[in-house]
């Protein structure tokens, strides 16, 4: 840990008013690779963002050359770990009073920059301008602060998902996430600073100020200090937060003793901002006049917001700046205000890292020579401090974030990411079958399902690099800060945004690649593999020989048995890890007898009998027994019908599931064996494609850019989802403009519980598309 402490007054007139205590790997990281810095400074806290590369170990696979004579190796194919370096950008807030020696340290650690400037935005950009050209050596280059404010609301907007919520105290989940718009324009941005600015955003670079108001923040903080002699505003919030306005302000039964009717005012509203304070012979506590004073700013900002986005049409209203700031008695207020005027007809929509929006912006204006608007990214949970609740009523430890250092980290990611082309209508799309923040059982369930799982995946992490000695003390970090994440889940469940299973797997990923374990299942993926392909010949022939009905029936159980093994499912580790020899066969006796617990299979059968379809996308799971006994024969089946198919794996790693690294590799052996194979390669009519994701779980929202341009050209048909977590966890309820296929066996006793089935269920679900033509046909 490295201690900050006070500084000698005498250097400076921005000086520190206490010590700080920074631990050197979370705060300010990968500072030795920095570049292109951009710094915001409002009035009290200062957001710091740059732009670093990040070295760090991937998995990569590569075939054995088994045609040399000296090929003594029986895998198929070898594991190497390779240094690999990407881009990641780094965003950093704290209180003004910390930047002195916050640009210290940062100058003691820059090593490798070029950097000759620093983008700056923000009303303390001058005041401080010549400190930080002193201490950096940088020139500070400064950018309109409004402009930077769009620029970053449109970047978060597009690559964060959740980034946006609805607060709704009172209620089970306060936090209600909303679903990443495909089109993000136009929206309203309303930003609340010392005054109010109200801005028209129309497109990446058109916007308009549209109209404002010099009653704001600046207001609220003002008057209440004058009338409560508090200095701090979050003190002031705290003081509001527990005060009655209606002590101060007159209602209006205060006026005509109950409702007024004929014009649709009930009794409690606001008749008049601190009417009573004119007439009654009292003193007024400072929590009363606090709340008064918020309501009255809060109602006159949220009417004033009405305004203007009804008489410009838009219905996205997003609210920021330094008076909303993500404290829940602020955001109720203007919720409140914006409900009351508009009548539920817009929404007032918090973003969760608004107190990012200006240095992100900059930090943009300064680097586009390299577009960072070509690529998309992604939050990396693992070095990101999430959304944490102000409420004066929480723990102070859960509360503070004034005086403590909040993070935000994203990594630039391979490849383009868009929406799947076949959903029936990506707007309201949503991944997740269950919101763990609404579901209170099920959260508790899964946090403590993560927990227990801990230790075998640190144990997992260990044997994946028997080479490395350190790996046992990289493990060990892993535990501690995955722990660590869950637990702040548990107070914080909003801490990332909407929480579910796919967040939780992905955080765990993310703290896998913090501490270089790229690939914990590798060496299992590689001898699972190495196996099954030595049956692929004798499944292949055992179906040949049968009936054309039996083999349609045997092909379907045969993915589900392969679906089985699934290392991420505990019920099934434990058979793997105790019985090596369990196997395809003792997995299709254990999958659930018809019917099944969702069971369309004679609705698939008939269809079958129909014209074959012409492209078939299959998001394949699981290596060894469930891409090559399980899915490999279905789709050679797919394939003798005369259907094309495009097999969609994972981009990079996650738990036992095939990468297309890895599939590549076993398509090829598989093709060496079945002429079927190989000619539907040969003539491509059999084409592997990266999903972009690496997670066990399958968000259609956020597909790789070369996927969708496939699914456009091989017009797509038939969309298959294989597994828990591609057809349970996530997309059980999406709707496709396609037939599709959602198969998976349930490996979770609690969730087949839940779903009013047993371990090893059956989910079988065909979906046909209403169209409007056999809609219109279907109406009586």
């Amino acid at each position: 840990m490295a201690e900050f402490v006070r500084v000698d007054s005498s250097t400076s007139s921005h000086t520190m008013d206490k010590s700080i205590t920074l631990p050197p790997d979370e705060i300010f990281r990968n500072l030795e690779n920095a570049k292109r810095f951009a710094i915001d400074i409002g009035g009290s806290l200062t957001k710091l963002a740059y732009y670093s590369t990040v070295q760090h170990k991937v998995a990569k696979v590569r075939s054995f050359d088994h045609t040399s004579k000296e090929a003594t190796n029986d895998n198929l194919y070898e594991i190497s770990v390779q240094e690999e370096v990407t881009a990641r950008l780094h965003f950093i807030k704290f209180e003004n009073a910390y930047i002195e020696t916050c640009l210290d340290f940062i100058k003691d650690h820059l090593v490798n920059t070029d950097t000759k400037v620093i983008k700056a935005t923000g009303g303390g950009a001058h005041k401080f301008k010549e400190l930080i050209e002193r201490k950096l050596g940088l020139k500070v280059d400064k950018e309109d602060e409004m402009t930077c404010l769009i620029k970053g609301c449109n970047f978060v907007l597009r690559n964060i998902p959740h980034e946006a919520f609805v607060f709704a105290k009172h209620t089970e989940s306060e936090y209600r996430f909303q679903t990443t718009q495909p089109d993000i324009f136009p929206y309203l941005l309303v930003n609340i600073g010392s005054g109010v600015s109200i801005v028209k955003v129309e497109s990446e670079d058109k916007f308009e100020r549209i109209g404002g108001s010099s009653i704001g923040g600046g207001t609220f903080w003002g008057l209440g200090a004058l009338l409560t002699k508090t200095k701090r505003f979050d003190e002031l919030l705290q003081l509001a937060s527990k005060g009655q306005h209606t002590s101060v302000d007159m209602l209006v039964k205060d006026i005509y003793g109950g409702s007024y009717g004929s014009l649709g005012l009930t009794g409690d509203l606001i008749a008049s901002s601190f009417g009573k304070s004119a007439t009654a012979d009292k003193e007024f506590s400072k929590e009363d006049m606090a709340k008064s004073l918020l309501h009255m700013i809060s109602n006159d900002i949220g009417q004033l917001a009405c305004l203007y986005a009804k008489m410009h049409n838009l219905s996205r209203v997003y609210f920021g700046g330094f008076f909303i700031r993500g404290h829940p008695v602020t955001m109720h207020t203007i919720t409140y205000s914006i409900n009351f005027f508009t009548k539920g007809e817009v929404q007032a929509l918090f973003l969760r890292h608004e107190g990012y929006l200006g240095a992100i912006g900059a930090f943009l204006k300064g680097a586009e020579e390299d577009n960072p608007n070509q690529y998309s990214w992604g939050e990396n949970y693992a070095g990101s401090s999430g959304l944490m609740s102000v409420s004066p009523d929480m723990n102070p430890m859960q509360r503070a974030r004034s005086g403590t250092f909040d993070m935000l980290e994203m990594d630039r990611l391979e490849r383009k990411l868009v929406n799947l082309p076949l959903l029936q209508d990506a707007s309201s799309y949503i991944p997740d079958t269950v919101d763990l923040i609404e579901d209170a059982p099920a959260r508790e369930y899964w946090l403590f399902c993560f927990e227990e799982a801990l230790d075998g995946v640190v144990k997992r992490a260990v044997a994946s690099q028997p080479d490395m000695p350190e790996a046992a003390e990289r493990a060990e970090k892993f535990r501690q800060k995955y722990r660590h994440k869950l637990q702040t889940l548990r107070h914080q469940p909003f801490a990332y945004g909407s929480l579910t299973v796919r967040s939780l797997l992905d955080t765990r990923e993310h703290c896998l690649n913090e501490f270089n374990f790229p690939d914990p299942y590798c060496k299992i993926k590689q001898q699972e593999n190495d196996m099954a392909l030595k049956y692929y010949q004798k499944a292949v022939k055992a179906l040949d020989g049968l009936s054309w009905e039996q083999r349609q029936y045997a092909l379907v159980r045969g993915v589900l048995a392969g679906n089985v093994f699934d290392w991420g499912a505990k019920a099934v580790s434990d058979v793997l890890e105790s019985d090596p020899e369990f196997g395809f066969e003792q997995a299709k006796r254990q999958l659930e007898e018809r019917p099944w617990l969702i069971d369309s299979y004679d609705q698939w059968f008939e269809r079958l009998k129909g014209p074959p379809h012409k492209c078939a996308l299959f998001f394949v799971d699981n290596s060894g027994v469930d891409i090559i006994l399980g899915v490999m024969p279905f789709v050679r089946e797919l394939l003798s019908r005369g259907t094309e198919v495009v097999l969609a794996s994972n981009s990079g790693p996650a738990l036992n599931d095939v990468t297309n690294g890895e599939l590549q590799i076993l398509t090829e052996s598989i093709a060496a064996m079945d002429p079927v194979i190989q000619s539907s390669l040969e003539e491509d009519r059999l084409i592997l494609v990266q999903s972009g994701s690496s997670s066990p779980c399958l968000d259609l929202s956020r597909l790789d850019k070369v996927l969708a341009m496939v699914v456009r050209e091989r017009n797509i048909d038939l969309v298959i989802i294989e597994g828990m977590g591609r057809a349970i966890h996530t997309n059980y309820y999406a709707m496709l403009s396609c037939e599709s296929l959602k198969m998976a066996v349930i490996k979770n006793s609690w969730l087949a519980d839940r779903l009013g089935g047993k371990l090893f269920s059956v989910v079988f679900k065909y979906e046909v598309p209403i169209t409007d033509h056999l809609s219109a046909a279907l109406t009586p």
